[in-house]
């Protein structure tokens, strides 16, 4: 049964990881892997109230939800997401993988087949489409139980929500960056970095483009959550 916690008007599942994966196995639908930019994003409300599994990715997430009195841990959507491959292959369930650059997808399917034995990935598409009705088409035809879609967000949120409503018995979760971790292309922070939830400052240092990105969304949000606390909508 889900337990969700209300987040500046966005509903988080509160599940531990193996929980999650326990109820992702058993669901279709829309997994939304969510971060302090997405949940600063109006248009995307809709998406993540409505999507059937929403796992707090970012660490800013979590700091929200701590700050609002739920003690809840990061799910990392790319170990989530390859925690559910495994699961896929173990329990010979077919996969299909959207998005990224050709040639990084196509070194993802290659790694991934390598180092998940049984891992059975039927269809693959990069990112670079221009008819969606054509992909979902084609992704029907092959009708996996996993779909992951790495347009970035929100472009693969909206995707997913549009393909969902055709595949009723698949599970689609969007992961972002995680093709090019798992093509080779980009680094993953070390062990350490992740479990001290300091991820995104790794690839921020790695990537300064990214400063842009995160700066000023992640303290903004937070101050928005503390605003919200103190001073409750309505009054």
């Amino acid at each position: 049964m889900r337990n969700r916690a209300n987040l500046l008007g966005y509903s988080i599942d509160t599940f531990s990881f193996d929980e999650a994966i326990d109820y992702a196995k058993n669901i279709s639908g829309q997994v939304v892997t969510v971060n302090p930019e997405m949940l600063s994003n109006p248009d995307l409300q809709s998406v993540v109230n409505s999507a059937e599994l929403v796992i707090p990715d970012g660490i800013g997430v979590e700091i929200g939800l701590k700050i609002t009195g739920k003690n809840v841990r990061r799910i990392p959507g790319i170990q989530f997401s390859y925690r559910m491959l495994q699961e896929c292959a173990k329990n010979n369930k077919t996969v299909a993988l959207v998005g990224a650059k050709p040639e990084v997808i196509e070194k993802a399917v290659q790694n991934l087949k390598s180092e998940i034995e049984n891992l059975n990935i039927v269809y693959y598409q990069d990112g670079y489409f221009q008819d969606e009705d054509k992909v979902i088409s084609e992704l029907q035809a092959h009708n996996p139980r996993l779909i992951l879609c790495a347009l970035g967000s929100p472009k693969q949120e909206f995707f997913i929500r549009k393909a969902k409503a055709m595949m009723p018995d698949s599970l689609f979760i969007g992961v972002g960056g995680s093709f090019d971790v798992w093509a080779g292309f980009v680094e993953r922070a070390p062990e350490i970095w992740q479990k001290c939830g300091l991820e995104w400052l790794y690839r921020t240092i790695k990537e300064p483009e990214r400063f842009k990105r995160i700066f000023p969304t992640l303290p903004l949000f937070v101050l928005r959550v503390l605003k919200e606390k103190i001073i409750p909508k309505g009054v």
